[in-house]
């Protein structure tokens, strides 16, 4: 029995749609049938949806290699004994850490970050190309560790601010290199990596693995349990628009706000994901996030008034920093009692609570009462830019001393 012949457009149409077969799961049969077999659509990432937030990162650095050198001699018409003429090797790529304050964290960094090789030499004296320089972008204030330990190598502050992590081969010399008034010809000789005899092999590049580090800089912090209303603080106070919401945890990263003052002076203010009980023990997400209170000025304790006991609050977030590191609770501290709309209690009443220490009861959400609480943070951040004047003043004198 014959077949019926297909026309063009039914072969194009079968055809078309035999491929998408293949990753449906066979959603057509031979003859062109369709299935009941649904196609989903490919998931698309949600609006709002929040990215991880890398601050900590282990990097293996490998240099590129230099190329190897030529062993070349001249031939041309009426000189088919001439002098050597082989070209250099390049040199290796570098592996650069770059300090760039466009970079926000660590996550685009790569497991291993490898260098390219220079170009080999080549006959008639041409040198290879030295290969480009690999530059890592990574955040301001980023600490470069000792794989595996926690000595600092170094930091990373300023913009544009490099470390060299890795160093690129030297390209090995071409037998032209060697030419001498004693030696006119010289065969030195060596054995490269695939058998073609070289006269001197690029060096190896470095093989380094570092534990990259990235602390927020600001000259005040804000601790306190989920949904303290420590985001709404930071938007009310700053430009920066953390994610704010009516349950816990809605903080994952953290964020720094620029307060501005009349007189152009600009002071970074940090907020950290909300403390739970035992955080320094890994708890939450408090434990990965203290340590960029840890280079903070002073600490900024926000407790909700809607809660329980104020006393009980300041007491467990201050034993959770006590426990994390004994120096974060000798900095200036303050205690911020939110959600004051919510209460009949007046401002003196709330001052009782903690006689010995510096109170401002705000409302975040209304923006009220927060002028005593910014007038005490830039005179914290004045009484630390003093503090470290006096101490390169006191630098400059002891090295003049010295010399």
């Amino acid at each position: 029995m014959l077949q019926p012949r297909l026309s063009l457009s039914n072969f194009l149409f079968c055809s078309h749609f035999s491929r998408l077969s293949a990753s449906t799961s066979s959603t057509i049969h031979q003859g062109g049938e369709f299935t009941k077999r649904p196609i989903f659509p490919k998931k698309k990432t949600a609006e709002g949806e929040a990215t991880r937030f890398v601050d900590f990162r282990k990097i293996n650095c490998v240099a590129g290699n230099g190329g190897n050198g030529m062993v070349s001699f001249l031939r041309e018409y009426k000189a088919p004994f001439g002098g050597p003429d082989g070209g250099n090797g390049g040199h290796g790529a570098h592996v650069i850490f770059q300090a760039d304050s466009q970079v926000k964290d660590l996550s685009h960094l790569p497991t291993t970050a490898k260098g390219k090789n220079g170009v080999f030499g080549a006959s008639k004296c041409c040198h290879g190309k030295n290969a480009d320089h690999l530059y890592l972008k990574v955040p301001l204030n980023t600490i470069i560790k000792q794989y595996g330990s926690d000595k600092i190598i170094h930091e990373l502050y300023k913009p544009g601010e490099l470390f060299i992590a890795a160093r690129g081969g030297a390209g090995g010399h071409g037998n032209n290199f060697y030419i001498s008034n004693e030696m006119r010809k010289p065969m030195k000789a060596e054995v490269g990596g695939h058998g073609e005899c070289v006269t001197e092999v690029g060096g190896h590049g470095e093989c380094v693995y570092y534990d990259l580090e990235m602390r927020v800089m600001a000259t005040a912090g804000f601790v306190g349990f989920p949904n303290a209303g420590k985001s709404t603080l930071l938007r009310a106070i700053s430009r920066a628009k953390p994610k704010v919401a009516s349950y816990p945890f809605t903080t994952l990263q953290p964020h720094v706000g620029i307060v501005h003052y009349d007189d152009f002076e600009q002071v970074a203010v940090a907020d950290i994901p909300g403390l739970i009980e035992d955080a320094h023990l890994n708890h939450g997400l408090g434990f990965s996030f203290l340590k960029h209170i840890q280079r903070c000025q002073c600490i900024f304790y926000v407790l909700d008034f809607s809660l329980s006991s104020l006393n009980e609050q300041y007491e467990s977030l201050k034993r959770e920093l006590k426990l994390y590191n004994e120096e974060m609770i000798e900095k200036p501290s303050a205690i911020v009692i939110n959600k004051m709309d919510l209460s009949k209690d007046s401002t003196e009443n709330v001052q009782s609570y903690f006689p010995n220490m510096r109170v401002f009861p705000i409302s975040a959400k209304n923006k009220e009462n927060l002028e005593p609480m910014l007038i005490y943070l830039r005179q914290e951040y004045d009484a630390y830019v003093a503090e470290q004047k006096a101490k390169i003043d006191a630098e400059e004198d002891d090295y003049v001393l010295k010399f």
